[in-house]
């Protein structure tokens, strides 16, 4: 017997699986798989794509760890801090990793081999950009073959990218109903007449549809090793000229420029927040309600891996470009909704782990939230004081009480029944939990800015 546990979202491909045990992530090959992994290995494909940096890098370990009689290597992948999932990531993150799958699939072919599957699971952000991470995903190319892997690209990238164009809707929900992608007869129903004139759409969509709708199998017919290219490069273009809404405006996306109290407001938290970060300096943070970013990059400036979360696309969309325009590596922007959070999916509901069991950060921040999730979402101080209590080691929180301009606007719609919200009651609450180790009121407002550590940390 030994402590190795087999991670509970691989058990599909009989090739391997991934198992886990001190904090760290191995993959078994099994001997079915022997002859493709060392195909992998031998052709030069492993060692082009790792140099590119489009696979994540393995160590072999020469144990077999699991004790299993299907072994044949033991791999130890570089560690990704964060699994993220497709429907957390933004329009422009889902493409990202759409193009990566394509060019690790164009770089396979040149080595003979080819994809077995394209699903976005198999694809994480690590270090600013997307990587595959799935090493046994490749298999010899067989040109009395078509690409087995097409319809789940489709599927699970071009339909989702598709919808989100032609719908100007952020569809990533959809991704957790259909966690193996969005089926075509859907799509071709949830798509515009309009698209029928775009020949890509036409192609991937409509007559995809029909040819299953005849019961043809047109993924009987070979793809020649040319025209399973000419289908890469026409995926790529499909993509890269759609245009994206990064630029649309959103009601967060200018938060920091139009709508937020002033300017000597925010450099008054900038000052005070970095005051609070010279007292912690956190290995990890998770910044909730994290807009563009403003904060993360602080923290990302000095180091520090941050998951930036919020539930503004637009918001999650812009920060992610600007990261990448600007070289911060140690970002990862996530769509998420507090009050709603990624929940557990798939098989067992364990497949697809929750967003607060992937996510164990030394630091959480939440600036300008704790009033949208009170007020805004009916979640009682309590309710969110145990919240962070189970999230958060120390805790950086802003409180915005009913004398704030925008909690008047919030309350100026609504009857008031939060008789409870005020500082006394926030602080009572939160004393429960967390030792608050300091405040201090933020100038040019009525808002205050808490450094708080859980007291089970002390």
């Amino acid at each position: 017997m030994n402590s190795y546990t087999p991670h509970p979202a691989s058990f599909r491909d009989p090739a391997g699986f991934i198992f886990r045990a001190d904090g760290k992530i191995y993959r078994q090959v099994n001997l079915v798989y022997a002859a493709q992994y060392e195909r992998l290995m031998e052709s030069g494909l492993y060692a082009q794509l790792t140099s590119e940096g489009l696979l994540i890098p393995h160590r072999e370990i020469p144990a077999n760890l699991m004790g299993s009689q299907h072994w044949y290597k033991t791999l130890e992948p570089i560690t990704v801090n964060t699994i993220s999932y497709p429907y957390e990531w933004s329009a422009v993150q889902l493409r990202d990793a759409a193009l990566l799958t394509l060019k690790v699939l164009r770089t396979a072919i040149r080595f003979g081999m080819v994809l077995k599957d394209a699903n976005p699971y198999n694809v994480q952000f690590h270090q600013g950009k997307p990587v595959f991470i799935d090493t046994l995903s490749f298999e010899p190319y067989d040109a009395s073959k078509p690409w087995v892997a097409y319809r789940q690209f489709c599927q699970c990238f071009l339909f989702p990218v598709y919808l989100e164009h032609y719908l100007r809707l952020d569809l990533q929900r959809l991704l957790t109903t259909w966690i193996d992608g969005i089926p075509v007869a859907v799509t071709a129903r949830l798509l515009p007449a309009r698209s029928r004139f775009s020949l890509g759409v036409w192609l991937h969509v409509y007559l995809q549809n029909m040819v299953r709708q005849q019961a043809h199998n047109s993924s009987s017919q070979p793809f020649s090793q040319q025209k399973l290219l000419n289908l890469v490069t026409h995926l790529e273009s499909i993509i890269q000229k759609l245009p994206h809404r990064s630029k649309q405006h959103s009601t967060w996306s200018n938060y920091y420029t139009d709508t937020i109290l002033g300017q000597e407001y925010l450099q008054a938290k900038d000052q005070l927040f970095r005051s609070f970060l010279d007292k912690l300096q956190p290995a990890s943070a998770l910044d909730l309600g994290a807009n563009d970013g403003y904060f993360s990059r602080i923290m990302a400036q000095r180091g520090i891996p941050v998951i930036a979360a919020d539930s503004d696309s637009r918001c999650i969309e812009n920060l992610y470009l600007s990261a990448r325009k600007d070289g911060l590596t140690n970002i990862l922007p996530l769509l998420l909704d507090i009050s709603n959070p990624t929940p557990a999916l798939g098989f067992r509901n364990e497949e697809r782990a929750s967003f607060q069991q992937r996510v164990s950060p030394d630091l959480v921040v939440a600036l300008a939230l704790i009033h949208h999730l009170c007020i805004g979402k009916n979640i009682p101080l309590p309710a969110l004081a145990e919240y962070f209590h189970s999230i958060a080691p120390q805790l950086i929180i802003e409180f915005v009480p009913k004398e704030d301009e925008k909690v008047k606007q919030m309350l100026s719609s609504r009857q008031d029944v939060f008789a409870g919200y005020h500082e006394p009651y926030f602080e009572d609450v939160f004393s429960a939990y967390f030792t608050i180790r300091e405040k201090s009121s933020i100038p040019g407002s009525t808002r205050i800015l808490y450094l708080m550590k859980r007291k089970d940390t002390l």
